[in-house]
């Protein structure tokens, strides 16, 4: 297993645009229908804005009408980590890079077959690699 990686907010901050920081470091959730790939169509490998660890490819993408990037699998079964999320007094999962704990979004279990899962990602917390 890769080490950990782990900064200083100042670090994060110095490397990521605001938006970026507050959803990836803070939790923060971007506007649904703005996040740059909602609508994206192009091939490609998502990776973490913050560590460039692979996370979704885009054979993996599907339109759930939510606003937000969805996938029904990440890339690899190690590449995000889940973890309960109370906050909103609601009960959700939600999903984060496992090389660096970043904030990606949250899981639910509305998605298309294989797997029934929908990884509801925001657009801040990806790069496209093609």
């Amino acid at each position: 297993m890769t080490a950990k990686i782990v900064k200083h907010d100042a670090e994060w901050r110095k490397q990521l645009s605001d938006q970026q920081f507050e959803v990836t470091r803070r939790k923060a959730t971007e506007r649904p229908f703005s996040g740059k790939y909602n609508d994206c169509k192009d091939a490609g490998t998502y990776k973490c804005v913050c560590c460039g660890a692979p996370l979704f490819s885009s054979s993996h993408k599907f339109d759930s009408g939510s606003g937000w990037p969805s996938y029904w699998q990440p890339v690899s079964p190690d590449a995000v980590k889940t973890v309960e999320d109370y906050s909103h007094l609601m009960l959700r999962t939600e999903a984060m890079c496992a090389a660096c704990d970043a904030h990606l979004g949250h899981v639910f279990d509305d998605g298309p077959a294989p797997t029934g899962l929908r990884y509801c990602i925001n657009s801040a917390s990806l790069k496209l690699e093609q």
